[in-house]
């Protein structure tokens, strides 16, 4: 089917990204694999592209207000090449929003230039040893001086993409107890610099997939946070942390669909290669079936994704959409590439084929950002159950 969210200003814009993994990206890719890590380089010459500073004003080197839809281009492309900008979706997609809608004056002038370059990276921690998706459960605490200068962190994450990578951590922390009828009371957010003193890097974790961001643990001992790095207001951290969800999970949807179809490409490219008993494996009745059934899903998903781009561009899109996208994008994204990686035989299970990566970046999906499990409720929810 026609997709019709994209103009030719979107297309252009396509070419350039698509040219830029083939130069700057694919030569060192499986290298920032190996070494789960991609070069910090890469985010400087992303911010010269002019792609790490989407809604942050022109004064700051911004683009100012800008479509989603160009960001949901760069993830079509790096899926159509098997390939990531390591946590430049978390700090572009997921952490920057809540700077562009909490920062006051002071912050936007400190921070939104070395952002927009590409100088500046972040990545946001939440998620602690037991916790998970229980934020109201987080036990880090940033305790105000006497002098009211200062927040003293102390406490311990887990599950921290791009930390080793990011100047600035934006953290979750317990400012205050939570009350007796309110658990989620008293959490605030912090910007902290990663450079800070008793900012320490735990493990760092060893993924199945996604390896070429980094992912970490990380503690905090008695880190001096000033006042001024405190994000909106003191206590109220729980309520900004599900503004931007919606846009979190509606990129995790943009993503399965993105990786689904290219998981069909490379699959249908690999069975016209491949002969078996004397034919083509695309010559294979099953193999055309599959193929064909991979292709209607991935139609009806992209439908649906491009609806959710469309609504969030308007400012509408809701949680309950977003619960929707992000749940039947992943389970298809999983079906589909299981499909295609299966039509592979045994060269699908190996890394130098990028069936083989799809598979296990796309397995986590289902789990970050909210779980299945989770979308599921928020859909029950809103049907009355």
């Amino acid at each position: 089917m026609k997709r019709t969210i994209y103009n030719e200003e979107h297309e252009a814009f396509r070419a350039v990204i698509r040219s830029f993994i083939g130069k700057e990206v694919v030569p060192h890719f499986d290298r920032w694999e190996r070494e789960n890590l991609v070069d910090r380089d890469l985010f400087r010459k992303l911010g010269a592209l002019g792609v790490m500073g989407f809604g942050i004003p022109e004064e700051y080197g911004g683009t100012g207000p800008s479509s989603y839809r160009f960001q949901t281009v760069i993830a079509e492309e790096c899926a159509r090449a098997a390939v990531s900008f390591g946590h430049y979706t978390v700090s572009t997609g997921i952490v920057l929003p809540y700077l562009l809608d909490l920062a006051d004056p002071g912050q936007k002038e400190r921070w939104f230039p070395g952002i927009a370059s590409g100088d500046t990276m972040l990545c946001v921690a939440m998620t602690e040893p037991g916790t998970g998706s229980d934020l109201a459960g987080i036990r880090t605490t940033a305790k105000l001086s006497e002098d009211g200068t200062h927040y003293v962190l102390n406490g311990a994450k887990t599950f921290i993409t791009g930390a080793r990578n990011s100047e600035l951590c934006l953290v979750a922390a317990r400012t205050s107890p939570a009350t007796a009828d309110d658990r989620r009371h008293g959490l605030s957010l912090l910007l902290v610099p990663t450079d800070s003193e008793g900012f320490a890097y735990g493990r760092k974790l060893d993924k199945i997939g996604l390896r070429s961001s980094d992912t970490s643990e990380l503690s905090f001992t008695d880190v001096r946070v000033p006042v001024a790095n405190l994000l909106g207001e003191q206590d109220r951290g729980f309520s900004y942390l599900g503004r931007n969800l919606a846009r979190e999970r509606l990129a995790i949807g943009v993503a399965s669909a993105a990786s689904a179809t290219a998981a069909i490409a490379f699959a249908r490219a690999y069975v016209l290669e491949r002969t078996v008993f004397g034919k083509p494996v695309a010559a294979f009745q099953n193999t055309k079936f599959v193929l064909a059934e991979c292709s209607a899903e991935v139609e009806a998903l992209q439908a649906m994704v491009d609806k959710g781009i469309a609504l969030d561009d308007e400012g509408v899109l809701t949680a309950v959409d977003a619960a929707k996208i992000k749940l039947f994008g992943t389970e298809v994204a999983a079906r589909v590439i299981d499909k295609c990686l299966q039509l592979h035989g045994g060269y699908g299970y190996m890394l130098e084929y990028p069936i083989a990566r799809l598979y296990a970046d796309t397995r986590v999906s289902r789990i970050y950002g909210g779980t299945s499990e989770v979308m599921k409720t928020i859909i029950a929810k809103d049907l009355g159950l």
